[in-house]
């Protein structure tokens, strides 16, 4: 299965340029969408250990983004247990890790396609939260996700299928790790 599985391509700078011409006819160019939303990109995360960023099967236009730590634009790391009972984390800290998430895979996704109007469809989105046992609101931190996903992309592409789990522990002590899958324009 290792064989089949590869690491998309970068495009040069002339098949970025050629892409965005491909495009121009959209209604939404999505990045000038991001411009006018406000929304600042951060740089696009590096993995943190043995694995690629994203990963597609030859033949398929389907781009699997491995998983995306809250990593702020100043590169600073949202650490930490949600559960507001206890000391850690509240909801609305955990959405704020959440979009942070999102904005890092939107990131990826256009270094590694060169243009995000090769996305297609938004399919899903996997979400998993740093929490305490008693914390019942993982639903509610991958919102922070989901909307900026749909204010980027919009319907019908950015909206997608999503699961919201809750572990006691993460990576790094991240609060929140988020995985996508996409659908991109051959």
């Amino acid at each position: 299965m290792n064989a089949m599985i590869r690491q998309l391509p970068r495009l040069s700078a002339a098949s970025k340029k050629l892409s965005r011409c491909a495009f121009a006819s959209r209604n939404v160019h999505i990045e000038k969408k991001i411009e006018e939303l406000g929304i600042e990109l951060p740089a696009a995360p590096a993995p943190k250990a043995n694995y690629n960023i994203t990963c597609s099967v030859p033949g398929e236009n389907t781009l699997y983004v491995s998983g995306h730590l809250p990593i702020k634009a100043d590169g600073a790391l949202i650490t930490g247990a949600l559960n507001p009972e206890g000391g850690g984390l509240t909801v609305e800290e955990g959405y704020e890790a959440a979009r942070h998430c999102g904005l890092n895979i939107i990131s990826t996704l256009k270094n590694h396609l060169g243009d995000l109007d090769r996305v297609e469809q938004v399919v899903k989105v996997f979400g998993i939260v740093n929490s305490s046992t008693d914390f019942k609101h993982q639903h509610l931190v991958m919102d922070g996700c989901s909307d900026v996903i749909m204010e980027v992309f919009d319907k019908p592409v950015g909206y997608h299928a999503r699961s919201a789990i809750g572990v006691n522990t993460l990576p790094l002590d991240a609060s929140v790790e988020v995985e996508a899958i996409i659908k991109i324009k051959s």
